[in-house]
């Protein structure tokens, strides 16, 4: 027993690396696809209307395959590859539902598409924003087809242990953004309408190769007309306090967008902050959550608490290794990495300084985010979405209240701080409450965090003083770039040596 014990978090550690390197090249072309964004389009209408249009299909997906429908469906489908029950049964039964859902909603979405963008960003109503919006909307609203499809056949291969796949296909979508930007440059074509029509062709190649892929590992299933078994009715039991949950994420991003709508240019400024801190939080958030809720799930089905423990200690230890650095970074030097990364062709200086502010108070809430992720896979893989639909509920309420209050303060900054204060709220609520579980910081994870905590300090310090005596370089633009790059590069590996010297990286590997 001690030596399965042992073993499996040095295979977590291996699948988190795999995960996380593919999310990491997915996150690196998703900058250069909001670099080139940024660069043509800029804060400008065409670049609002996008954004908007395209939040519409992902707020979906998010509430329906990626949260509600798999974060039941993973821990059932996992548990009965483990049990040997029929696993082929249960997932063609999900699939035929989860089509049908789909299929539905889209054809709504279509016809009352100016509504949801009403719902979603209400000052673009009175002017060209809104109808841009509306064009761009019904195009890409099938990709929640596509991609639902994708993350539900996605989660299978998850649960036979096969994470490769599933973590390299979103970066399809990112290459396609790319191309498509450069194909509209060469023929000067319709930037917003170049980057519109590549959401569906992206989906689609999406699909098609995790479908590839799952063939390969003989797990077939099929489309059959949907039926409500017992096990259906067991899975939409548990996926509807996951999808109220998720429902009230989603509302809490409305919010910010509805405040942001009356800011002119502050629904760019917002996103190109949340794309930044999307990297690490994707990096380590995403990574953490696909591999830890099918490992975590079959041991709670085996009963065995110890090992669950062990777990989610050394996942979240593995998370905040990776989290803390990047929340230092994002504290210290936010105006350098947007102004390095944005600031060029239709993106100004202004731009730069209202993004940098918003990116800096988001950067507050990162760990936070991260431990949600972590926290959360405690209560789905016992089969307890309810907790977390109430934790995120108290978050909405938080959030809205800051955010409509605040709007009248701070404007358009409003809405980070209302996300980053109740993602705090929410990753207390469900850290308190996994007792219950009976979860605890083991005597290894308090020893570790001391020296991350220290090692993260030291790392401030380094990159702070390499920062101001590259500063003059940072000014000039032929040298700005390259100037940039040796300071991550450079206090990334004093991070790694202060780690090692700290024992960091035997504390790691040898469980």
């Amino acid at each position: 027993m001690k030596k399965k014990e042992a073993f499996l978090p040095i295979r977590l550690l291996k699948n988190f690396s795999i995960v996380g390197l593919w999310t990491l090249i997915s996150r690196v072309l998703g900058f250069i696809r909001d670099i080139l964004i940024a660069t043509f389009l800029g804060s400008g209408p065409t670049a609002e209307a996008f954004l908007v249009a395209f939040t519409l299909p992902n707020m979906f997906r998010r509430l329906l395959a990626e949260g509600a429908f798999n974060t039941a469906f993973i821990p059932m489908l996992s548990k009965k590859i483990d049990a040997k029950d029929d696993p082929q049964v249960f997932a063609s039964d999900a699939l035929s539902i989860l089509i049908a859902m789909l299929l539905i909603l889209t054809a709504i979405a279509e016809i009352i598409m100016p509504l949801l963008v009403f719902g979603t960003a209400s000052g673009f109503s009175s002017d060209s924003r809104f109808d841009l919006s509306v064009g761009f909307g019904r195009v890409m609203f099938p990709y929640i087809c596509l991609i639902s499809l994708s993350a539900f056949l996605g989660g299978i291969l998850n649960s036979l242990n096969k994470y490769s796949v599933t973590a390299a296909a979103p970066l399809l979508l990112n290459l396609f953004f790319i191309i498509s930007i450069i194909i509209a440059y060469i023929f000067k074509l319709d930037f917003g309408w170049a980057i519109t029509l590549c959401v569906p062709l992206a989906g689609l190649s999406q699909l098609g190769l995790i479908m590839l892929f799952l063939k390969k590992e003989r797990f077939p299933i099929r489309i059959k007309r949907p039926k409500l078994t017992p096990e259906i009715l067991k899975l939409i039991k548990i996926a509807v306090p996951a999808a109220l949950a998720g429902g009230v994420i989603q509302i809490n991003l409305v919010v910010g967008r509805q405040v942001s709508s009356y800011f002119e240019g502050a629904v760019a400024w917002l996103n190109y902050a949340d794309r930044i801190y999307q990297l690490p939080l994707g990096v380590v958030g995403i990574t953490i959550g696909v591999v830890l809720l099918p490992n975590l799930s079959k041991a709670v089905s085996k009963k065995q608490h110890r090992q669950s423990n062990n777990i989610i200690n050394r996942s979240t230890e593995f998370a905040l290794f990776l989290t803390l650095p990047a929340t230092c970074a994002l504290l210290l030097i936010p105006f350098p990495i947007i102004s390095t990364l944005f600031e060029r062709g239709a993106f100004s200086l202004l731009d730069s300084i209202n993004t940098s502010k918003a990116l800096f108070i988001y950067g507050l809430g990162l760990p936070a985010f991260v431990f949600q992720k972590v926290f959360s896979t405690i209560y789905f893989s016992n089969g307890d979405t309810q907790s977390p639909f109430k934790f995120a509920l108290i978050g909405m309420i938080t959030n809205l209240i800051l955010a409509i209050c605040l709007s009248h303060v701070i404007g358009f900054l409003a809405p980070a701080v209302g996300t980053t204060l109740s993602g705090w709220l929410i990753a207390l609520l469900l850290w308190k409450n996994s007792k219950s579980f009976n979860f605890c910081f083991d005597e290894k994870f308090k020893k570790v965090i001391i020296k991350l905590l220290l090692a993260s300090f030291t790392f401030s310090i380094f990159l702070f003083s390499t920062y101001y005596f590259f500063s003059d370089l940072l000014t000039n633009l032929t040298t700005k770039p390259l100037s940039f790059i040796i300071i991550i590069l450079m206090s990334c590996i004093f991070y790694l040596l202060i780690c090692n010297l700290l024992g960091l990286k035997k504390s790691f590997l040898n469980r």
